[in-house]
């Protein structure tokens, strides 16, 4: 999903015009502040509905040997966000991720403007429980947003003396999740070729976050598919 609000005709300097014209990059600030809360969970209402993992599936999971303080150390950080316990539980729920962020510009070209435009890019990853339709009409609104078009092309004349708040988005749907299950005939062909190659039971990932765009072969050709992640155990 692409976000592009929009600000002044072109940037205006901010001795001039500042607090008088309004700067898109704060607006683009409160709608992606308003997706997440502080903890890292997605506030669309909806988003997180229809995953409801059972002991079994809870029990698989805690059997992934993940060292979450070791994780913390290595990528460098506090606190995993509180969607789920850990890691494994969290791969089970959908995710959405601002991936970029662009306005106007930063460190030795910065310039004392209100910029034009704010851009944000959003990558969100499906799960099987999820439907990847639009939320129900009303359910959620971004704060401030009186216009919202399905193009990114600058607003007219009218919209922008007509409008206080202009945001363009854009998307596009990638492919749907996929999930086999371990006791179906892919899973247990898996398992048991893993076993025959290195002499013991492969350890059980119920959910990869990895982007493998075969979903239309499994759920439209019925093909059960697994896949397989080597781990260096030593």
């Amino acid at each position: 999903m692409t976000l592009v609000s929009y600000g002044p005709r072109v940037p205006q300097h901010s001795g001039h015009y500042g607090n008088f014209v309004p700067n898109p990059a704060q607006h683009m600030a409160r709608i992606l502040g308003s997706l997440k809360s502080i903890d890292g969970r997605v506030l669309v209402p909806g988003f997180y509905d229809g995953i409801n993992l059972d002991d079994d599936v809870r029990e698989i999971l805690a059997n992934v040997p993940d060292d979450e303080a070791v994780l913390r150390r290595q990528i460098g950080f506090a606190r995993p966000d509180a969607v789920a316990p850990t890691l494994q539980e969290a791969l089970q729920y959908p995710s959405l991720n601002i991936r970029g962020l662009s306005s106007a510009w930063v460190g030795p070209e910065a310039r004392t403007i209100i910029p034009d435009t704010a851009t944000a890019e959003i990558d969100i990853r499906l799960v099987l429980e999820s439907d990847p339709g639009p939320p129900p009409s009303g359910s959620w609104r971004p704060p401030g947003i009186c216009a919202v078009a399905s193009s990114t092309a600058a607003p007219t004349e009218a919209e922008r003396l007509g409008k206080p708040y202009i945001v363009a988005m854009t998307h596009n749907l990638s492919y749907n999740a996929f999930r086999s299950d371990f006791d179906g005939a892919a899973g247990l062909l898996a398992r048991a070729g893993m076993r025959h190659l290195y002499g013991h039971e492969p350890i059980l990932i119920r959910t990869m976050g990895g982007s493998i765009p075969i979903a239309p072969f499994v759920t439209t050709g019925r093909f059960p598919a697994a896949a397989i992640r080597a781990v260096d155990r030593r």
